[in-house]
């Protein structure tokens, strides 16, 4: 009798599946940033610049990630930066922001399987834009870690354990999903599987590690 496993042996069993909100579970911030700046009159990679580039601009996204500062106060203060009107400057650069179906599609299939789906997202602020009620997303998943409230925020391992404690389950058995590489080390070196999403293809590569049948190519949207 042959000691070989079955195939059906070798397909790793999953209990936990992770996901980054947005470009995971969301279009990807900078097609509505981009569109956002060029009704401001502003050049297309202003957001970016501001958020990512300018010292002060990051300083001020990293109080905010962190839920020290208030999205309200962050909105004047990176106004500022930008020379424009400070109401609900989030609000407005998200504005072309939208779930993505096949990602809604497959966080719904795993929980009918039984796997426990837990958010993962570094913040945005809660007030006046909540980017996860305005979605629709924020009801899928068990479980909701923001970095906002955790005052901690991806990459650092802690936000990382401290969603695997809440989850009840270990490392090895849960797959996380992010679109920005530098959050998928800290991940694996929890013993988690890690997927980088780079495409519109990242439900079906998730549901095919996670053993769900395959998204409908009708559910998937472009990124």
């Amino acid at each position: 009798m042959s000691t070989e496993p079955s195939a059906l042996e070798c397909v790793l069993s999953y209990r936990g599946l992770i996901l980054d909100f947005a470009g995971v579970m969301t279009t990807p911030i900078g097609q509505s940033s981009r569109a956002w700046c060029a009704s401001e009159g502003l050049p297309a990679d202003a957001w970016r610049r501001t958020l990512e580039d300018d010292p002060a601009g990051r300083a001020l996204y990293v109080e905010l990630e962190l839920g020290r500062m208030p999205q309200a106060e962050w909105n004047r203060e990176t106004a500022a930066l930008l020379g424009v009107a400070a109401e609900n400057l989030m609000g407005r650069a998200h504005g072309g922001v939208r779930a993505v179906a096949a990602m809604v599609e497959l966080v719904a299939r795993a929980r009918d399987k039984g796997i426990i789906v837990a958010l993962l997202s570094n913040s945005y602020g809660f007030d006046p834009y909540n980017p996860y009620v305005e979605t629709g997303v924020w009801d899928q998943f068990d479980v909701r870690v923001i970095s906002g409230v955790e005052g901690i925020a991806k990459p650092d391992p802690v936000i990382f354990r401290r969603t695997l404690q809440r989850m009840g389950l270990a490392g090895t058995d849960c797959v996380f999903v992010d679109d920005h590489a530098p959050n998928l080390a800290p991940a694996e070196a929890l013993g988690i599987t890690t997927v980088f999403a780079d495409g519109p293809d990242t439900a079906a590569r998730v549901a095919g590690l996670l053993d769900l049948d395959p998204v409908e190519s009708a559910a998937t949207d472009s990124h």
